[in-house]
Parts: structure tokens; C-alpha cells; sequence
């Protein structure tokens, strides 16, 4: 029921994250950024519009790894790229504090 107070933002949905997500019928893994992973989840799985092109050709997906919350896009791209160079099997495994160079949200 609403009291016609607009509703609370949820600060973890907010947020932004990277993820890296493992292909169950390939030795692939793909590595992105997003606020809402369930729903871009679904979107790299064929189940809602949108999704990365690349991996179309490797679902189904899961999530292996998840580093966050992030507190702006800018900070998750500077993760994201750091994860994108380490090796498919280091990226499943990769945590914030891997990255000391890169400032953590505080």
C-alpha cells in the first residue's frame, strides 16, 4: 500500500558492480559492469532484451564473481578493466583488494 511518499531508493540495487560471468557450455568468461546484475543477467541469457553481442553464442551464463559495491560507474569501468586482463581462471577468483591502485568506495 502506498502512502503516496515516494519509494526509498535500495542502495544496493543502486550501486554498480562488476561481474564476471563463466559460460556453462563454453570455456569462456565474460566480464561486465552493471547496477541491477539479476535483470543483466538475464539480458546476456537471451530472457530479456539487450545483452552483450558477444555473448550470445555462450549461453546459458552464470555468475562466477561478483567485486562491488561500487559507488560510481567511473569506479566500476576502473575495475572492470583491471579484471579484463587477468587470466580467464584469475578473473573467477579476483577481489577488490587485488586492485590496491584503484581508489575503493568508501
Amino acid at each position: 500500500m502506498s502512502d503516496g511518499a515516494p519509494d526509498e531508493p535500495n542502495l544496493a540495487s543502486a550501486a554498480w558492480c562488476v561481474y564476471v560471468l563463466r559460460s556453462l557450455v563454453r570455456e569462456v568468461t565474460y566480464v561486465g559492469i552493471a547496477k541491477d546484475l539479476e535483470a543483466r543477467l538475464s539480458q546476456h541469457n537471451g530472457l530479456l532484451p539487450g545483452g552483450a553481442k558477444s555473448t550470445r553464442g555462450s549461453r546459458p551464463w552464470i555468475v562466477e564473481n561478483q567485486l562491488g559495491p561500487y559507488g560510481s560507474r567511473a569506479e566500476a569501468q576502473a575495475i572492470e578493466y583491471r579484471v579484463k586482463q587477468l587470466p580467464a581462471a584469475d578473473r573467477l577468483v579476483a577481489s577488490p583488494g587485488d586492485f590496491p591502485d584503484v581508489p575503493a568506495q568508501r
